[in-house]
């Protein structure tokens, strides 16, 4: 398609490069735009894979606030940024959106590199306010004049999570002007889960008595018969007093922010009047306003977590394009199945996931054994110390999170699980580099973080047997706190199925012997070296490979046999070469008075853009053709 071609069939969104000129629009023309939006939306998403339901259900919010708001001077932190793609399209970045999360291209979340209109990186749920809050106190005691005003938009999933908390918590007792914006749509990827997310469905409040109050308030001061200082004390007295009056009470009144809603946020004329109303006023406040996930796309609409990040279809029909099947499950899949085996054979194994039923397979043992399986929403810090709590008196927990959200409960897994030795098993879903999803979700970081902790069992399985066998080995449950690291996408075995027998902890495996070269290496990156190995073998090279599979306890008897080959070593992982696997054996042959000549192989120190996993592979080196060149590399020196 021309652009003269998109021109005609987008008569306002193509001629809309900034928000400046969004701002030209008669507000009676923004139905309309949003409408090209969503047309917009729906052509490029359906051949260029990217977060659907999420942008298309937050079209109007998105057009309103940079309709109202002085953008980019005015700063919007977008919290996860899946609803972001609508915020691209206005800010420049429409004719270069074929390139969403392709390598070299534009990133599938706000991201500040990319337009000064991203004011944060986003990427990780529940961190909008607290960074939009620094961001209002900091133009506080800059003193700006005009007033920058500051908002943060989260949804009604991640407001669940306890970062927001503390971000409310802070803005309700310190001077800033933050707005917040609760997109309320009942969804995170998966339903939604808790009491809270309960609370928001039924939530009403009252907007004439919020404008009744905002105008007394005013007044009173005008007449100096109040005072700033006065106010919260004020806030507090009013909220009871509607409390009583409504019989109906109000959490983030509560807690003495302005509540505003809920509104409808498909009435983009509408909320532009209530956010032109609000902008100004003075304090924190939430405007709580309710969407529908794939808005203006029925069968996302119908089926809101499948529509998540549906992959290719049919713009017209709503058809999903059935992805060629390559006939190995997927790791997560093997997981689900396999825990799921387990669990029927011990009735003290339980699941706990962070949100992430469908996404991590816990939907598997979910649907069968629904009383032993555990959704703590966005909560992953919770989601450990409960599994702590859970193993402490007597339970075989499998906690399963994204190993770059299994980041936020780092401390949990150290006081709250290795320090007392707890048999909780931490399934680590998306280790190593992720793919399209890009910087913030690629789990780089995991085996380096681990490693340094008293106690835990670290360990990554080669292929699908090796995951279901460590599986077992964890639910012996005499074994401690285990990590368990798998990635993304599918295995290579056709026949996944095997004994559930379990593996001796802290030994590894010898796959092929040889002389000139030995290389380490754990987790499923051993099928690129074995790949790199028959490559130099056409060379006459002779390479030993051994697979380490327990990164902790690391096995010294096969480390002593690799060192008494007095040849180079090399160490390959699919993790930061900073404190993983080439670290520790590093580290072991220093500990042991050894000197070897060890090149590392892994992601590099710097973070990873988004892209296919070969294409990022081969960026890090980490690819077959890679490794190959470092193997000849080492010989002829």
């Amino acid at each position: 398609m021309t652009n003269a071609d998109k021109d005609n069939r987008y008569t306002l969104l193509g001629n809309i490069d900034t928000p400046a000129q969004l701002r030209e629009l008669p507000v009676g023309q923004l139905p309309q735009l949003c409408g090209e939006i969503r047309q917009f939306l729906i052509e490029a998403l359906s051949s260029n894979p990217g977060h659907f339901a999420s942008s298309m259900g937050a079209v109007e919010l998105t057009g309103a606030l940079h309709y109202v708001f002085d953008t980019p001077y005015d700063r919007l932190v977008w919290d996860v940024g899946h609803q972001a793609y609508g915020h691209k399209l206005l800010t420049g970045r429409r004719d270069s959106f074929a390139t969403n999360r392709k390598l070299g291209g534009l990133s599938g979340f706000p991201n500040p590199e990319e337009s000064e209109y991203d004011t944060f990186t986003a990427g990780h749920a529940s961190n909008s306010i607290s960074a939009a809050l620094g961001m209002a106190i900091a133009s506080e005691l800059k003193a700006e004049s005009p007033r920058r005003n500051v908002v943060a938009v989260i949804g009604d999933a991640s407001i669940s999570g306890g970062l927001a908390f503390e971000g409310i918590n802070n803005a309700a007792n310190s001077r800033n002007n933050l707005l917040i914006i609760l997109n309320d749509n009942d969804m995170s990827i998966d339903r939604n889960v808790g009491s809270l997310n309960t609370y928001l469905a039924h939530l009403t409040a009252s907007k004439g008595y919020n404008n009744f109050r905002y105008k007394t308030f005013q007044t009173l001061k005008r007449w100096h018969m109040v005072t700033d200082r006065q106010r919260g004390p004020i806030i507090r007295f009013n909220n009871s007093l509607k409390s009583l009056l409504s019989r109906n009470q109000n959490i983030f009144e509560g807690l003495n922010i302005r509540y505003f809603g809920p509104f409808d946020g498909h009435d983009v004329c509408r909320l532009v009047h209530v956010l032109n109303e609000i902008k100004n006023l003075e304090g924190p406040r939430i405007l709580h306003v309710r969407t529908v996930k794939g808005r203006g796309f029925k069968p996302a609409e119908d089926n809101p977590a499948i529509w998540h990040a549906p992959g290719r279809f049919n713009p017209v029909t709503g058809e999903r394009e059935v992805q060629e099947s390559t006939g190995c499950l997927k790791y997560q899949d093997v997981f689900g199945r396999t825990l799921l085996e387990l669990a029927r054979r011990d009735s003290r194994i339980v699941g706990i996931t962070a949100a992430m039923p469908s996404g991590t397979s816990m939907s598997v043992m979910q649907e069968q054994l629904p009383d032993r399986v555990f959704d703590v929403g966005i909560s992953e810090g919770h989601a450990v110390t409960f599994a702590g709590g859970l193993a402490k008196d007597g339970m075989l927990p499998f906690c399963v999170i994204y190993s770059s959200f299994l980041q936020r409960g780092f401390d949990q897994i150290i006081h709250d699980v290795a320090i007392q030795g707890l048999p909780v098993t931490i399934c680590i879903d998306r280790a190593g580099l992720v793919g399209e999803d890009g910087v913030t979700h690629h789990g780089a970081f995991d085996l380096a973080y681990l490693r340094p902790v008293p106690n835990l069992t670290i360990a990554s399985p080669r292929d699908e047997h090796s995951l279901r066998r460590l599986m077992a080995t964890a639910a012996q449950g005499t074994h401690g706190p285990m990590a368990i690291r798998y990635p993304r996408g599918s295995g290579h075995m056709r026949q996944w199925e095997c004994p559930l027998e379990p593996i001796a902890v802290g030994k590894g495996e010898c796959l092929t012997e040889g002389s000139d070269v030995a290389v380490i290496s754990i987790g499923p990156i051993a099928s690129e070296v074995s790949k790199a190995i028959k490559a130099v073998n056409a060379d006459g090279i002779s390479v030993a490979h051994y697979d380490m599979i327990f990164l902790k306890p690391i096995d010294n008897g096969l480390l002593k046999s690799v060192a008494s080959m007095d040849c180079p070593i090399i160490t390959v992982e699919d993790g930061t070469v900073n404190g993983g696997l080439g670290s520790a054996v590093i580290e072991w042959l220093s500990d042991n008075g050894l000197e070897r000549r060890v090149s590392r192989i892994g992601i590099p120190d710097r973070f990873i853009p988004q892209g296919t996993v070969p294409q990022l592979y081969k960026m890090c080196g980490m690819d077959a053709a890679s490794i190959a060149d470092v193997i000849r590399s080492v010989v002829k020196s």
